[in-house]
């Protein structure tokens, strides 16, 4: 999308627990991204100080030591380096679709099968109600019957925004909630940039 200009991301090293981590940039706010070696596991807003210390983030990035390159955390950088690379081009208006593994390792089996329906049928551009996420989960052999209040818990929880597309689960009569860095903007700026709403007169591709 023109006008968008195209983040500035920056590698951290692994953090504790499996995870490696990376920062970067957006129209949104800062973000951070963590992999492990099986694919994707949390996305968060505002990688500020306090927030890297509470995500489990190295305080200060590099002074961490230095890891040793065994073939697992081989695939996990390569793993973060894509990620990283594919949310700079989703910012940039340069990617539609995210073409990463996900690890589910952190989610209950009722948020892992919501979440992947999600995120394997609700495109760029497009919304659907708590209700319709909610039909779409009971299909198949592997369904799960939930309400749509529990459907909006799980939207809430996600512990992958952005990349698993919470912002595309709307109410029936508005937005719905949305919990990501400043809240209902970030979903509102979000559905915009994807042409899934009109844009507002005060709605800049810079970000909010």
């Amino acid at each position: 999308m023109p006008g968008v200009a195209a983040p500035s991301p920056r590698r951290d090293r692994p953090a504790a627990g499996g995870l490696a981590w990376a920062t970067l940039s957006s129209p949104v706010g800062p973000l951070a991204v963590g992999c492990t070696a099986a694919g994707v596991a949390q996305v968060r807003f505002r990688a500020s100080p306090r927030d890297r210390f509470t995500a489990g983030l190295p305080a200060q990035p590099g002074r961490d030591g230095q890891p040793g390159q065994d073939g697992r955390q081989a695939d996990r950088d390569d793993l973060l380096a894509a990620a990283r690379d594919q949310l700079a081009e989703y910012f940039a208006g340069q990617r539609t679709v995210f073409d990463l593994p996900i690890d589910w390792t952190g989610t209950s089996p009722a948020q892992r099968h919501v979440l992947g329906v999600l995120f394997d049928q609700v495109g760029h551009g497009e919304t659907v109600t708590y209700g319709e996420l909610a039909q779409r989960a009971v299909a198949g052999p592997d369904g799960v019957s939930l309400p749509a209040r529990a459907i909006g818990g799980i939207m809430g929880s996600n512990p992958i925004p952005v990349i698993v597309p919470c912002h595309r689960v709307v109410a029936g009569n508005g937005l719905g909630g949305y919990s990501g860095g400043t809240g209902i903007e970030v979903k509102r700026w979000l559905l915009i940039f994807e042409g899934a709403l009109p844009a507002t007169l005060d709605w800049t591709a810079a970000g909010i």
